[in-house]
């Protein structure tokens, strides 16, 4: 198996401990970093976008995906 293929499998499964995946967990941990920025209020998406972007490569498609399977509202 090719690094490649294993970095991939690791981004779909899911971790025992919470069921997040390692994108999952990205995301919400730059929305948590980002709200404390911007001391509680809400953070736009192409702020998060933004910020996720520097961590997983990802399409702003794809985070509305996450974002709803998380449970985040806007």
């Amino acid at each position: 198996m090719s690094p490649q293929e294993l970095e991939t499998l690791l981004e779909t499964i899911p971790d025992a401990r919470d069921g997040l995946t390692r994108t999952e967990r990205i995301i919400l941990y730059v929305l948590q970093e980002t709200q404390r920025e911007l001391n509680g209020r809400n953070v736009p998406t192409v702020m998060l976008y933004g910020r996720v972007v520097e961590h997983v490569n990802i399409s702003e498609q794809e985070l509305h995906v996450y974002l709803d399977r998380l449970g985040v509202r806007g």
